[in-house]
């Protein structure tokens, strides 16, 4: 049996994002990444294979913060950051400060597969994506119009930062367990709009926005990295399961808790090893769907 979940981010939806017609497009992007990823499951394939497919989707979607359509850092470029690890012998390959490579999961999962190393930071992981042959694109490609837009709403480059009206949902990942009970977990972000060049969040650190443990779970966070990193979020909640014992659902519960009790925002997907999947925010969204082996999908917003 298996199971997947994914998640386009947690926060707030701008004005413009409430309007039905948004709405819906959002629902088919994430009905779409599931549908990639599920291909995978339904053919015999890894967990692993099945959230790359399914971030990669999602970082082709220009609705959410990933790849194209990733929201400006203060100097008005982009700069993106994955990881993808895989829960049987977790091994992990994170990327972070890329600029060109077209779809920072593929290049993460080419550290995984390629390098000693765990993590690559900014031109040397560029380096290392044509040196892989991976898609290469200018860093204008990642820039869609409503993101110049939503970056001068919010101060350009002045940092005079605007009314904090613009919308705030971002990040995207997936959690898998595939037929032969192995767990993997990928997360992709161009991080938090206006950013300080060079910032790194939680996502591509692996335990903090990112882990999967075949013993426990699968994890992928999204909201307020620096949060996320403090907590080792992802780590904390599979910790919750191998050493306390928690049932997922009660461990997700409490791991969402203790980021209320620091006044932090944000959420997580996680798939355990009998196939269970729990989506848990304390924000007014999460973008989510989720389908098991059998089931129907299921798609939210709110």
């Amino acid at each position: 049996m298996y199971a997947l979940a994914i998640h386009g981010g947690a926060g707030a939806l701008g004005a413009a994002a409430r309007e039905p017609a948004h709405q819906a497009a959002l629902c088919a992007a994430l009905q779409a990444a599931l549908q990639a990823g599920e291909r995978v499951l339904a053919a015999d394939g890894t967990a692993l294979d099945a959230v790359q497919a399914a971030v990669l989707a999602l970082e082709d979607e220009p609705l959410l913060n990933a790849g194209r359509g990733a929201v400006l850092a203060a100097d008005g470029s982009v700069e993106l950051d994955a990881a993808i690890m895989e829960g049987t012998t977790l091994r992990a390959g994170a990327v972070a400060l890329v600029r060109h490579a077209r779809n920072p999961v593929q290049l993460a999962r080419c550290v995984l597969e390629r390098l000693p190393h765990v993590f690559l930071a900014g031109e040397a992981a560029d380096r290392f994506a044509a040196q892989c042959a991976l898609p290469m694109v200018a860093n204008d490609y990642f820039v869609t119009g409503e993101r110049r837009a939503q970056w001068q709403a919010y101060g350009g480059a002045s940092g005079q930062h605007g009314s904090g009206t613009v919308g705030t949902v971002g990040t995207v990942g997936a959690v898998a367990r595939d037929r032969r009970s192995r767990l993997a977990a990928a997360t992709s972000t161009g991080g938090t709009l206006g950013k300080r060049p060079g910032r790194i969040g939680d996502s591509p650190v692996i335990g903090a926005g990112t882990y999967a443990d075949d013993a426990a779970c699968a994890v992928s966070c999204t909201g307020e990295g620096e949060w996320f990193l403090r907590t080792v979020q992802a780590y904390d909640l599979v910790a919750r399961l191998r050493y306390a014992h928690q049932p997922l659902a009660v461990a997700a519960q409490e791991a969402v808790a203790r980021l209320s009790s620091c006044n932090a925002h944000g959420g997580l997907i996680a798939v355990d090893g009998a196939g269970g999947i729990c989506m848990r925010h304390n924000t007014e969204t999460m973008l989510r769907a989720a389908v098991r082996e059998g089931e129907a999908p299921s798609v939210g917003i709110f």
